[in-house]
């Protein structure tokens, strides 16, 4: 939720090297309009409308006007740069203030602010039936019937889901737990651990929903009308998606069992239900909170996927994105790549767009190989390739006309990576499988 000035000294996670500062750029952030983590500001309207969009212009706008008095003229050139949150917001001034930034940098933005925020709840709602309830006991078998579906769909057996597109239809049909399915709908063994657990029909029910698009009552901001929720993923963790013990209101948890929390639980019982005390469990897909919702989705998502007057101005975006992320949405990311292609064109995106896709990155876009591949073999992990530098591409696109590649080679030590833009894929041709020259950005079959 923000509440925090960037640090505008060092920052320089976006490029390799010196910092910002340090190459001689002016800098500023925003806290987006309120400070810490105490909770009272999430009930303002003002606030609430600050952290959406309205503190991007007034810093925007107060920053020209401290750089024109201090240096006698404003910037020739103005980039924004971001993640996470501060991705929804590079794309929020591609949308709503396109005049403002000549290139932005939108790494793993949190696209449907509203509808991440109601999400895990949304999940926990379904548990609410014990017997709908995912145990951490069934991780091992979940990641490992992804891996055994989709590690060979890029053409090699490695512990890495490349061809994320092809892994996500599969798992969109709840005919892909088939395999899974406890004999005669009965677990045997509730606590087994293994990759070989099964799953009861319940279970399945609720790894459809997470792994599938939820459908909204009414549509949301811009006319969007479902939440990709989840890629199937490796994280090890399960990272809030799978809950380790029974909330309050769902059934077989005691009274005084905790409520369900998440990072983005003020944006659920404050924005949306405004009321701190309430339990987000009791949220009802179309129910009396649908209005509030509709509208706190106006302000807060970043979904327009009409960029034609940020294009038309010479604006660049470099968007990079990872499929493994629990903490936002891949599939919501993905799914706003498809509109901006599906409104603008694909000829027309690459002129001025760059959808970069890091298959079984974490929100960090760091990650790693699984440790069983897609035949049931135990393999080393190592760092997948995650790193290039930003920066100079989104300067020589603006500055110099300069469009940088379809795909960049990106590298983590002696392992190198070909980082294709969405819908493309990395599929492996032949010869050295840690190069990335053995490897073509393909894009996946129609489904």
């Amino acid at each position: 939720m923000n509440g925090v000035i960037p640090d505008l000294i060092a920052s320089g996670r976006f490029t390799t090297g010196p910092s910002l500062l340090e190459r001689g750029y002016a800098t500023y952030g925003s806290d987006s309009g309120h400070q810490g983590n105490a909770r009272d500001w999430a009930l303002s309207e003002e606030a609430l409308k600050n952290l959406a969009y309205l503190q991007l212009k007034k810093t925007h706008d107060a920053a020209m006007v401290l750089m024109q008095r201090a240096y006698g003229k404003k910037p020739r050139f103005n980039y924004f740069v971001g993640n996470s949150q501060g991705g929804r917001e590079g794309l929020t001034v591609a949308q709503r203030y396109l005049a403002d930034y000549n290139g932005i940098i939108s790494n793993v933005p949190i696209v449907n602010f509203s509808s991440l925020m109601l999400a895990p709840a949304l999940i926990r709602i379904q548990e609410k039936p014990l017997d709908n309830w995912v145990t951490p006991a069934k991780l091992n078998a979940i990641r490992g019937e992804f891996i055994g579906q989709c590690d060979s769909l890029d053409g090699l057996a490695d512990g890495v889901i490349n061809n994320y597109m092809a892994c996500r239809a599969i798992f969109n049909r709840k005919q892909a737990w088939a395999s899974k399915r406890c004999p005669d709908n009965k677990d045997p063994n509730p606590a087994d651990a293994s990759t070989t657990a099964c799953l009861t029909d319940g279970q399945i029910t609720t790894l459809q929903m997470v792994y599938s698009r939820y459908a909204f009552a009414t549509p949301l901001a811009n006319g969007v009308k479902t939440f990709g929720m989840w890629s199937p993923n490796t994280d090890p963790s399960g990272s809030g998606l799978i809950a380790p013990a029974r909330l309050r209101g769902q059934q077989g948890a005691a009274v005084d069992a905790p409520m369900h929390s998440n990072l983005g639980i003020l944006g659920v019982t404050g924005f949306l239900m405004r009321d701190f005390t309430a339990n987000p469990l009791d949220y009802v897909e179309g129910g009396q909170f649908n209005k509030r919702r509709e509208q706190i989705s106006e302000w807060l998502d970043a979904t327009n996927p009409d960029l034609t007057k940020f294009a038309a101005r010479g604006g660049k975006i470099i968007l990079t994105i990872g499929t493994n992320d629990t903490l936002a949405s891949p599939g919501a990311q993905l799914d706003y790549y498809q509109a901006l292609i599906d409104k603008m064109g694909q000829a027309k995106v690459d002129s001025f767009a760059r959808l970069f896709v890091i298959p079984q990155a974490g929100h960090g876009l760091s990650g790693a190989n699984y440790t069983v591949n897609g035949e049931g073999e135990t393999i080393a992990t190592a760092p997948l390739p995650n790193t290039y530098d930003r920066l100079p591409l989104l300067l020589n696109w603006v500055e110099k006309k300069t469009a940088p590649a379809m795909n960049v080679v990106v590298k983590a030590g002696e392992r190198s990576l070909p980082l294709c833009s969405y819908p493309s894929y990395p599929q492996y041709k032949n010869g050295p499988t840690m190069l990335a020259t053995s490897y073509e950005c393909a894009k996946p079959a129609a489904p």
